[in-house]
Formats: C-alpha cells, sequence, structure tokens
C-alpha cells in the first residue's frame, strides 16, 4: 500500500480507502457483521487505514457496524471520516437535510456513539447549499468540537456545481482541511476549478465514487440493467446508456491489455497532482483486494506531491 499526506492535517491515508455507503442497504443488499468485519479485516492486512462512512447511510447502520469492528481493534490504527447533514424521523430511514447547530451537535453525538469511538478523525459538512454553508455558528461550534477532542479535523464533501464552488474557496476560513469530491474518468469536472484551489490552499483531496457508481468496474456491458434495490436503478436512463457507451468506449482505447479495468480507474484518479486518496466502495472481500491492487500500478507513482514513505 502508498501513503499521502492528506492535505495540511497529520494525517498519513492509504491512497486506496473504504468507502461504505454499500453497508447502509441502498446498494442492493444488507450486511452482516461477519461481512463487514471481513472486510475491515482484510482492509487492514493490505494496509488500507482510512474508512469513510457518514450519518445517513441508512439510519446511522454503516457506522454502527463499523464501529462494532473497530471497538474491539486499536482505534488508533485507524482513520475514519464520517458526515454530518442528514437527520432521521423517528429512526426511520426517511432522512431529511437538518443544518441547524443543535442538530449537527447531536449528529456528531450519535455519529460517535454508533462508531463508539470518543473522537472521528474527520467530520464532513455533506452537500449542502451556499446557504447552510454560510453558518458561522455552525462552523464556531464545530471549531469548539475541535478544541475539545471530538474531531480531529473538518472537511467538506461537496455535491458539486458552479454555486458551491464557493465552498472549496471558503475552506480554510472555516478550518476545513479535506475536500471530497465525484472524480473518475467519466466525470472530470473537479479538474477546472476545485483542484486548483485545493492545491493553492493545501487541502486533501478525497476522490468519491472513483468507479462511477460501478460504471467502471468493467462489469457492465451496454443494456446493463439493474436490481430493484439498486440506487442505479433511478438514474436517468439515457445518462445510463450514454454512460455504458462511453465505458465501452474507455475500455477499449484507453485500458491497456490484461489490466483490470476497475484498478485501471482507480489509479487513473490517483495519478492527479490533487488526490489524495479514492474511496471506492466493495460488496466483497474479493472486489476489495482488487481494488487494493490499485496501489501498485505503475501509473499510481511514489513520487505524488503528497507520497509518504512507509
Amino acid at each position: 500500500m502508498k501513503y499521502r499526506k492528506l492535505g495540511k492535517t497529520d494525517l498519513d491515508v492509504s491512497v486506496i480507502g473504504l468507502g461504505t455507503w454499500q453497508f447502509g442497504g441502498e446498494w442492493g443488499r444488507d450486511f452482516t457483521q461477519q461481512e463487514v468485519d471481513s472486510i475491515i479485516s482484510r482492509s487492514k492486512e493490505l494496509g488500507i487505514n482510512f474508512i469513510d462512512t457518514a450519518e445517513c447511510y441508512g439510519v446511522h447502520v454503516a457506522e454502527k457496524l463499523i464501529g462494532n469492528y473497530i471497538q474491539n481493534d486499536r482505534r488508533e490504527d485507524w482513520i475514519i471520516a464520517t458526515k454530518f447533514g442528514h437527520y432521521f424521523d423517528n429512526e426511520k430511514f426517511d432522512r431529511f437535510p437538518s443544518w441547524s447547530t443543535e442538530s449537527v451537535l447531536q449528529q456528531l453525538d450519535n455519529s460517535l456513539k454508533a462508531l463508539k469511538t470518543d473522537y472521528v478523525d474527520l467530520y464532513q459538512f455533506h452537500s449542502g447549499n451556499n446557504e447552510v454553508f454560510n453558518n458561522d455558528d455552525l462552523w464556531t461550534a464545530l471549531d469548539k468540537q475541535v478544541k475539545a477532542g471530538k474531531i480531529r479535523h473538518l472537511g467538506i464533501s461537496l455535491s458539486y456545481n458552479e454555486e458551491t464552488h464557493v465552498q472549496v474557496e471558503k475552506a480554510t476560513d472555516v478550518n476545513a482541511s479535506v475536500i471530497q469530491v465525484i472524480y473518475n474518468r467519466i466525470d472530470k469536472t473537479p479538474e477546472e476549478k476545485v483542484f486548483p484551489s485545493c492545491e493553492r490552499q493545501n487541502l486533501g483531496v478525497l476522490a468519491r465514487v472513483p468507479l462511477a457508481s460501478g460504471y467502471l468496474s468493467g462489469k457492465y456491458k451496454p443494456g446493463a440493467t439493474f436490481g430493484e434495490r439498486d440506487v442505479r436503478r433511478k438514474h436517468d436512463k439515457d445518462e445510463v446508456a450514454e454512460k455504458l457507451r462511453l465505458v465501452e468506449e474507455i475500455r477499449k482505447t484507453e485500458v491497456p491489455e490484461g489490466v483490470n479495468m476497475a484498478q485501471w480507474a482507480l489509479g487513473w484518479s490517483l495519478q492527479h497532482p490533487a488526490v489524495t486518496s479514492v474511496i471506492p466502495g466493495c460488496k466483497t472481500v474479493e472486489q476489495l483486494e482488487a481494488n487494493a491492487a490499485a496501489a501498485d500500478l505503475d501509473m499510481v507513482r511514489d513520487d505524488h506531491p503528497q507520497s509518504v514513505q512507509k
């Protein structure tokens, strides 16, 4: 495994992280504790030390599954990131945006309880608009939580568009050290404005959805369909058809012969000098192992600006 310094933080993160949206049950199946334990345990063996989760991956479901494992392991071996901005109606799966300072502080306590930890390494503003972002009281309250030791670092997980680009520009002002944004071979939007700003501010960059919601996994051909519980079933049919067509073209013209397409796609994102780590999800230990192997590709260079020698 290779490691990179996460922006201006003191965290050295594995270039391949573990994304956990799938643990919440929205990608076609529910996970048992044993399955999650196997995935996290194998992650550690492979040198992965970074787990990204969120309050809304289920009703803290993903966090609870992670916490049940972490409580029996060495907490200091893990860099755990979660997010805030969504609350739940009477513990139902119905989630709704909730950005008041009081609500966010309650969400933090709920996440810490679910994760069975006293602190979270990275706490991220989760896909909110500029109106809720520009709340000095919220960021002041979060800074107090940093000083209290409940949060080590703050970050911003963007739902990126032209409007929210201002959040990247203001990251340092709100004491955020990390930007998380969708970045992959199909969606290269952050290269224009997000990444230059991150490099100027020395912000860590987490590339989420690096496999483009699985379209870049190499498993799906034009005409593929998805199961009833799979979130991709909700995607626009014309957009899905175009993505599958583009992926097939990329496979034929860009992916070297004999190279696993998913690994190539992860390596592609990691080539950019602004990107610190990619956070693909996985449903099995085998998928996890394939993801981790991307760190060994020649395209994941040791001379990356954020490289840490271990």
